[in-house]
């Protein structure tokens, strides 16, 4: 009895340890790891002033929900094997609409989020078709929606417009208030944090990608499209669909993306989220997704967007350190994330060759 103990116990163990070493989990644990590993650093060094407290932590994500709501999108994009260069210019061009059509043309600015929706979704589509269908590699293919967003933001304007509209300012100063206990009351003065609209908006878009991705047909086909395009042609996938719905929902994150960074700002630019593209895409790849495709989970992505956004904070309580050191931090943590997927990716193709014999 007791040796059929003991194998059970060896049995659950192993199961457990193939798990934590399956390549398709091993990026995610990686990315949370090192995320409490500086989160712990940073506890320790500057939580006498302030750093564990949980106002900080939602800074963290109040300061960069709008990266986080692209990097959803952009995450389903490299699980196909794809990339996308636009959504940074998507995004400013969004912020653009608004503030011109309200603030020059008079038009009520949610209407203008409607028609940048419209904008942005149709465009993602129409890059996803020519990605498709006309085998333009992704690379160029979004590169070209790069600049042409950018060149229509310069046509709109090439200064900063101010958005002065009441309900829009009501949504960006729109706040639930984590109250303080004092004296058995909770009470709204001096509160111990709150949660914007966009930490809102930014949670419920990577709960939405965690269910397509998971739960889903479609989700299925993407990841089946990222691990070997040709095989799920053979096995009658909706690829072309797949692909188009993808680089469209890509788009249409790429406008919410607008839409939060607007709120924040209260303000549209031609040159606003310059180079934005790529912290999205090092949000999503630092989160565990390979730039090969085929892997990939929002849970890493929400990591990933924690691990980037944890960089700036503890410049800040250094308080001696330019923003610079961040961007130097970030490279070493993409760079450290690459050489991780290469090694997983060539542990995971021996696995393969050793169950082949």
């Amino acid at each position: 009895m007791r040796c059929m103990a003991d194998r059970t116990v060896l049995s659950g163990w192993k199961r457990f340890t193939a798990k934590v070493m399956n390549p398709k989990f091993i990026m995610v644990f990686a990315t949370i790891g090192v995320f409490l590993l500086i989160y712990l650093f940073g506890a320790l060094k500057y939580g006498g002033i302030g750093f564990t407290t949980i106002r900080t932590f939602l800074n963290m994500f109040i300061d960069n929900a709008y990266f986080g709501i692209s990097a959803v999108g952009m995450t389903m994009v490299l699980i196909t094997g794809g990339i996308d260069l636009s959504v940074a210019a998507f995004a400013s061009l969004t912020g653009m609409l608004i503030a011109y059509g309200n603030s020059v043309l008079g038009v009520d600015p949610f209407l203008c989020v409607v028609i940048a929706m419209v904008v942005g979704t149709g465009l993602g589509a129409l890059m996803g078709a020519m990605i498709h269908y006309l085998s333009v590699p992704p690379f160029i293919t979004t590169l070209t929606g790069m600049f042409m967003a950018r060149g229509i933001c310069s046509m709109i304007s090439r200064e900063s417009i101010a958005i002065n509209n009441e309900a829009f300012n009501a949504l960006a100063g729109w706040k639930i208030y984590i109250m303080r206990l004092v004296d058995g009351e909770w009470v709204k003065i001096k509160p111990l944090a709150f949660i914007n609209f966009n930490v809102l908006l930014f949670l419920a878009v990577i709960l939405f990608g965690a269910y397509i991705l998971g739960s889903t047909r479609l989700g299925r086909n993407v990841y089946a499209i990222g691990g070997n395009e040709q095989s799920a042609k053979l096995m009658g996938l909706p690829v072309a669909r797949t692909k188009i719905f993808v680089y469209a929902f890509n788009g249409f994150c790429s406008v919410l993306m607008g839409l939060s960074y607007a709120l924040y700002v209260k303000s549209g630019w031609n040159l606003a989220l310059l180079g934005g593209e790529l912290d999205v895409i090092t949000m999503a790849v630092i989160g565990g997704t390979l730039l090969t495709g085929g892997v990939g989970y929002m849970l890493g992505t929400f990591f990933g967007v924690m691990l980037k956004s944890i960089i700036p904070a503890l410049i800040t309580f250094e308080g001696n350190l330019l923003s610079w050191w961040g961007k130097i931090a970030t490279g070493a943590l993409l760079l450290l994330f690459i050489g991780i997927q290469r090694i997983v990716v060539t542990y995971s193709a021996k696995r393969k060759d050793n169950s082949c014999r």
